[in-house]
């Protein structure tokens, strides 16, 4: 075999590494995207179970206000229903609203407020409020990085080829969303 015989092999060898490499790279980031969504959708989850105790511990003092706790199980239903990022973060706003609302009623019922339940019930929500936050900016993370390299050369070849698509971020639609419900434990 002559020298230009085996330049060409080496070539051939060189760009069949790269093209591996650039492909379990798309496929690693399509992976870490993938459960970095799922982290998000058993915190999502965890905060849909506990709305039903919330509701159900309001009711028991504040029957009356009948339209706001149903707007609160309605939006829950919703986050329970929606299934891609684009649809559960709309759903999910929509629930936070109606648990701004039901925090906002609590305020006017002291002994609510007092009881050793709800008090517990606002706590967990608080905790998962704050790892929802952490999970979100982990996946948007990791959606950029796989969004980039989709984009960006000689990946997006590769990408194209593969059928590799890119994803959406989990995001707010409205500034007022960008932060928890309010947990007030004071009066």
């Amino acid at each position: 075999m002559t020298v230009g015989g085996y330049v060409f092999l080496l070539v051939v060898a060189v760009l069949v590494v790269a093209v591996i490499a650039g492909y379990n790279r798309l496929v690693g980031l399509r992976q870490r995207s993938e459960a970095a969504w799922s982290d998000i959708d058993v915190q999502l989850k965890r905060r849909t179970d506990l709305v039903p105790n919330l509701v159900e511990t309001v009711r028991g003092y504040a029957a009356h206000e009948r339209g706001t706790l149903e707007q609160v199980i309605r939006a829950r239903g919703a986050a329970v229903a929606a299934r891609t990022p684009e649809t559960r973060a709309q759903a999910e706003n929509a629930l936070t609203d109606a648990l701004r609302q039901l925090f906002a009623l609590v305020e006017a019922y002291p002994e609510l407020r007092a009881n050793e339940q709800f008090v517990a019930l606002q706590g967990s929500l608080g905790e998962i409020e704050e790892t929802i936050q952490s999970s979100r900016r982990y996946y948007n993370a990791v959606v950029r990085d796989l969004n980039t390299a989709i984009e960006t050369f000689p990946s997006n070849v590769l990408a194209a080829f593969f059928r590799f698509v890119k994803r959406a971020y989990f995001e707010v639609d409205r500034p007022e969303d960008r932060s928890a419900p309010r947990v007030s434990f004071g009066g």
